[in-house]
């Protein structure tokens, strides 16, 4: 009966949730969230904000001739998202620059702030990723009609294609791109949700003797994993976004 008892509260202890490191919670005390309580998500998102303004205006406000590593860093993301608005939406997508930056910027803070011990990792949340995608969708929707007028219909209207298709391919277009703030989000929190999830199992297995070691290694070898992720999917949210935006300043190539 004592072992009974005892294989019970063992199985019982080996009990975890991978998906409770998710849940949004008020900072202080308890009670329903409203849109005006600050939450853990609160906390985090305005970390992320400090540690951009950490970065890019403390740690360069020497200019040194010989920068700092602070400063090396803040050149290095500042000449990379650069060469990536350049190269990706043209010359003229130049002038937004400071909007990608600065989305490229908060994103990796927030993925990379995230995988700290005991933090809240804010891009893993629709709430946050809907947002991001559903301002650049809004911008470039804008922008293309604010440039180019009707001209902009243009970038569904496939005039390559043979006269009887286009109408069936112009709708095509229109869903795919009203799709776009949908993927452009669910991409960045689906990624940065699955990795954390499968962090939190191993875990979960490392309180068992026998294979703790494994999962250790486990452990270790996705948070290496998850470092790469936080950069790659700040890059390819970015990346889209220079996409998205060169179809709005030339929707006709």
């Amino acid at each position: 009966m004592a072992t009974e008892t005892h294989g019970a509260e063992e199985s019982s202890s080996l009990v975890f949730h991978p998906m409770d490191q998710f849940i949004v919670k008020p900072l202080f005390g308890e009670g329903p969230i409203h849109w005006y309580t600050i939450t853990n998500v609160t906390l985090w998102l305005a970390l992320a904000v400090v540690a951009v303004i950490l970065l890019m205006v403390v740690g360069t406000r020497g200019r040194a001739i010989v920068p700092s590593r602070t400063q090396s860093i803040g050149e290095m993301a500042y000449g990379f998202v650069y060469k990536m608005v350049e190269d990706v939406a043209g010359k003229d997508a130049v002038g937004f620059f400071p909007y990608v930056m600065t989305l490229f910027m908060f994103i990796v803070m927030a993925n990379f702030l995230g995988l700290l011990p005991m933090s809240f990792t804010t891009t893993s949340h629709f709430a946050v990723t809907v947002i991001l995608a559903m301002l650049v969708f809004l911008t470039v929707t804008i922008v293309g009609f604010v440039k180019n007028g009707t001209k902009f219909l243009g970038l569904f209207w496939v005039s390559s294609a043979p006269l009887a298709l286009r109408p069936i391919l112009a709708v095509i277009e229109l869903i795919s791109y009203f799709v776009r703030p949908v993927s452009h989000s669910i991409r960045l929190a689906g990624n940065v949700m699955a990795g954390h999830a499968v962090i939190k199992v191993f875990a979960g297995f490392a309180a068992i003797a026998a294979i703790s070691p494994v999962s250790v290694l486990a452990i270790t070898a996705m948070y290496g994993l998850e470092i790469l992720v936080a950069f790659i999917q700040a890059y390819v949210f970015t990346i889209l976004t220079c996409v998205y935006l060169k179809d709005a300043l030339h929707p006709s190539h």
